[in-house]
């Protein structure tokens, strides 16, 4: 695994995963999840940070079926949840990891910066309005948008913008093999949730160390 001093050569962009890697909405994401319980299934047990932590960068049907299962109908606990977020999130937001919108800021000068989340699909257009980021990315694709994983997603970047040589941010295994799979180096935010990432191409205590990658 590279350090942060390693030039990494030229990259024509950046794409970044979301939760654990520019900020961290949990206490938010748990409040909506916990709403939809008491309305849908009130017995099952409420989600607590340290559990939902556990499963960021998840696609959603792998938590759902992990905290749910059959104890309430996908369709029904679905729909609450797109409309609990919607009206929770605006609100709620989350924590922007430190230097992160100065980092962004920077690096929108030199490179076309882009998001790729398993979130839902207002997860993104949320996070970009809340944080006020909205006007350093080019694009931003979520699981929620396209039913695709991010491997899927940042192939699809690749082909849609031209892109040769972009270089993914994360915070997990999931990342860095997802990255891998589309053929895209990764630089792991050892900052983030994930743990025990050791075939990332970079390491980064901080976000700001992106700017001395890059």
């Amino acid at each position: 695994m590279k350090d942060t001093e390693t030039n990494a050569g030229l990259f024509d962009s950046l794409m970044f995963d979301m939760d654990g890697t520019l900020w961290d909405a949990v206490d938010s994401y748990c409040a909506i999840w916990n709403a939809c319980i008491d309305e849908c299934c009130p017995d099952v047990k409420k989600v607590d940070r340290a559990t939902l932590s556990a499963m960021m960068g998840k696609p959603l049907d792998f938590i759902y079926n992990t905290l749910i299962g059959n104890a309430a109908p996908v369709d029904k606990f679905m729909e609450r949840l797109d409309a609990n977020e919607a009206i929770l999130m605006p609100k709620l937001g989350g924590r922007l990891y430190p230097g992160v919108t100065e980092t962004i800021s920077e690096l929108s000068k030199r490179y076309r910066l882009f998001m790729v989340s398993n979130c839902t699909h207002r997860g993104l257009p949320v996070f970009l309005e809340f944080t006020g980021l909205k006007p350093y990315f080019t694009d931003a694709v979520s699981f929620g948008e396209t039913g695709h994983e991010k491997d899927v997603n940042i192939a699809m970047l690749m082909e849609r913008y031209g892109l040769k040589a972009p270089l993914y941010i994360g915070d997990t295994q999931g990342d860095c093999r997802s990255s891998h799979a589309a053929g895209v180096p990764f630089a792991w935010a050892k900052y983030g949730f994930g743990k025990d990432v050791n075939d990332a191409e970079y390491t980064l205590n901080s976000i700001t160390d992106l700017t001395k990658i890059c």
